[in-house]
């Protein structure tokens, strides 16, 4: 199946920031396609090193879960809008992330089998 699993929640919510990875982990894990897609607060979340410092209630470190979703190459992808409003460049980015734009997502989504918010 093709996913695309998009997050929300930034360092404000960690518990809720750290979700939409495990999502695109797991499901990458189960051998689906899957696009991660961060939007308002998530987006600081691609920079680097931000993800040290999140935590989620019982959950694994958000971390190591970029950690493995660099490694396996889900694409991440960041609003552009979003990035913005939050002064964060292309250049700002951990590896595998770009810059998209809402037509893109819209796009995807409308290849896609399964969409999951956060």
């Amino acid at each position: 199946m093709k996913f695309i699993i998009s997050g929300s929640c930034g360092t404000d919510n960690p518990t809720m920031a750290t979700l939409p990875f495990m999502a695109a982990k797991t499901a990458k894990e189960q051998g689906h396609d899957v696009v991660l897609f961060l939007w308002n607060e998530a987006v600081t979340l691609a920079r680097p090193g931000v993800a040290n410092h999140v935590i989620g209630v019982n959950l694994t470190p958000l971390k190591e879960i970029l950690e493995a979703i660099i490694a396996t190459g889900i694409p991440i992808w960041v609003c552009g809008a979003c990035a913005i409003a939050r002064r964060v460049e292309e250049g700002d980015l951990v590896a595998g992330a770009t810059i998209k734009t809402m037509g893109d997502y819209i796009q995807a989504v409308a290849e896609r089998e399964k969409c999951v918010a956060f």
